[in-house]
């Protein structure tokens, strides 16, 4: 596996920056006479090249994305690259929110007044620190994605990667709430929207009435409660991967730094070759 990416590089990221990789590719290798074939402009030294110096004033972190997708486009013709590229530093994760703020948060969700907007809040915290989603994972889930057998609910994510998450025990009977309340319909914002707008659910919440010193609600600090909170309770991280849809162990290490007496990132790696040999 290719190293970098972002912190949660995998198959939906690397698919989403395919076009954009290949089309920079295409440049690079027209500006240094590489014939235009797959087989020349595929090939695992052109696209180190590229990755290294071809893109002034990428972010690594897009670096390493734009890499994992080249890479799995040369697979079928060259096969896994023989070796580990450069290694390029990954996008920083959020930090997870207090448990004060968790608190603040939750009577933020419960000021709005407006019925829908404050289920709409709810769902943003139950999903993220409950769940793990990401936005546009919260942004598709519907009530009928969410299932409660006894005391244990889950929640079926669709998408590149699909997956179904046992809900946190703090949020499992607000998510389960929250579905019978939806139904049929989109948990978050229900109604006609459009769901592929990429700050979909960051401008929504910037729209929340909010005392000034409470905190800001965001999914990423959300999703980065979830994935700590699972580093500290010892999740073996082989499950941690497949119920966060995360693909490479390099990102839990970015969220371990948030947690006393995490893996050593030897030992997350070794979960995710586990993870992948299943």
């Amino acid at each position: 596996m290719p190293a970098g990416g972002g912190p949660e590089a995998g198959p939906g990221a690397a698919a989403g920056r395919a076009g954009p990789a290949l089309r920079g590719l295409s440049r690079f290798a027209r500006t240094r006479g590489i014939p235009a074939g797959r087989e020349f402009l595929l090939d695992h030294d052109v696209i180190e090249a590229f990755c290294v110096a071809g893109l002034p004033g990428v972010r690594p972190s897009t670096r390493g994305t734009y890499r994992s997708a080249l890479y799995r486009l040369a697979a079928p013709v060259h096969g896994e690259p023989g070796q580990r590229g450069t290694p390029f530093a990954g996008a920083s994760s959020p930090p997870p929110y207090s448990p004060a703020e968790r608190a603040g948060l939750a009577a933020v969700a419960a000021a709005q007044r407006d019925p829908a907007k404050r289920a709409s809040a709810l769902a943003v915290v139950v999903s993220g620190i409950g769940a793990g989603l990401r936005p546009a994972e919260l942004a598709a889930l519907r009530g009928t994605g969410v299932s409660r057998r006894g005391r244990r609910v889950t929640v079926r994510v669709s998408g590149p990667a699909a997956r179904v998450v046992p809900v946190g025990p703090g949020y499992a009977g607000r998510a389960a709430g929250l579905a019978a309340h939806a139904g049929d319909g989109h948990l978050f914002r229900p109604g006609p929207a459009d769901r592929g707008y990429k700050n979909f659910v960051t401008n929504y919440a910037r729209t929340l009435a909010a005392d000034p010193a409470a905190p800001r609600l965001g999914l990423g600090r959300c999703r980065s409660g979830f994935i700590c909170g699972h580093l500290a309770a010892g999740t073996p991280p082989g499950e941690l991967l497949a119920i966060t849809g995360i693909r490479q162990a390099e990102s839990l290490a970015r969220y371990a730094r948030h947690v006393d007496r995490a893996p050593p990132k030897a030992v997350l790696r070794a979960g995710d070759r586990h993870h992948r040999g299943c």
